[in-house]
C-alpha cells in the first residue's frame, strides 16, 4: 500500500495534464470560399452559421501569396482568452489597444486568434504562414473576399465561435458551396 500512495502524485500529475490536452473531436467547421460562409457543427448537426471574410487575392497556401488554402486544417491554437472585443493581437499578443469596428485607416487583428495547422500537402504551410480565423476592425467587408489569406470574422462571431470550439477541432475550406450531411438533407 505504501508503494502504491508514492505514485499517487504522479498519476494525479498525468491525469491532470491530459485532461487539459484533450482535442475537440465533437466540432467541426466548414467554410465556403464562393458563399463566404462559415458553418460550425456539432456532431455533424449545425449549430452556427457565420458570415466570413477570405482572401482578396487567390486560393493558395503558398508562401507570399496572400492566399486562403484549401482542404482539410484544424485549430492548432487558441490565442485571446478573457480580451474584450476589439483588442488588437500584434505577433500574437494584446497590445492593450482597443480598435472599433470600421475605424478609417485601420485592418489590424482583433478580439480572438484561431490558428490553423494544415493536414494535407495541399495546406501544409499554413501554419508557418500564420493563417488564423480571427477578428476583424473591417468589419464592413465581412462577405466579400477581403483578407489577406486568413479567414475574417466580425469581432462578436468570432468571440462566439472561440467560445464553441477547442483546439483539435477540424477546419474545411472548400471552394465550393456546403451541403448539409447526408441525415440533414430533406427529401428522398
Amino acid at each position: 500500500m505504501a508503494d502504491c500512495l508514492k505514485f499517487a502524485p504522479l498519476l494525479f500529475c498525468a491525469l491532470l495534464l491530459s485532461s487539459c490536452t484533450q482535442r475537440d473531436l465533437d466540432h467541426r467547421i466548414v467554410i465556403s470560399v464562393p458563399e463566404q460562409r462559415m458553418v460550425v457543427y456539432k456532431k455533424n448537426w449545425p449549430i452556427a452559421e457565420y458570415r466570413v471574410s477570405t482572401s482578396r487575392f487567390r486560393l493558395s497556401d503558398a508562401p507570399g501569396s496572400c492566399g486562403t488554402p484549401l482542404g482539410e486544417l484544424e485549430i492548432a491554437k487558441k490565442i485571446g482568452d478573457g480580451a474584450p472585443a476589439g483588442m488588437k493581437f500584434k505577433d500574437r499578443r494584446a497590445t492593450g489597444e482597443i480598435v472599433p469596428p470600421d475605424a478609417p485607416g485601420r485592418d489590424p487583428i482583433v478580439s480572438r486568434i484561431l490558428w490553423l495547422r494544415g493536414l494535407e500537402a495541399q495546406n501544409r504551410n499554413a501554419f508557418s504562414r500564420y493563417i488564423y480565423i480571427h477578428g476583424t476592425t473591417e468589419e464592413s467587408k465581412i462577405g466579400i473576399p477581403a483578407s489577406y489569406g486568413c479567414i475574417r470574422m466580425r469581432s462578436h462571431d468570432i468571440m462566439h465561435l472561440y467560445n464553441l470550439v477547442g483546439v483539435g477541432a477540424r477546419v474545411e475550406i472548400l471552394n465550393q458551396p456546403i451541403t448539409p450531411p447526408p441525415q440533414m438533407q430533406v427529401g428522398g
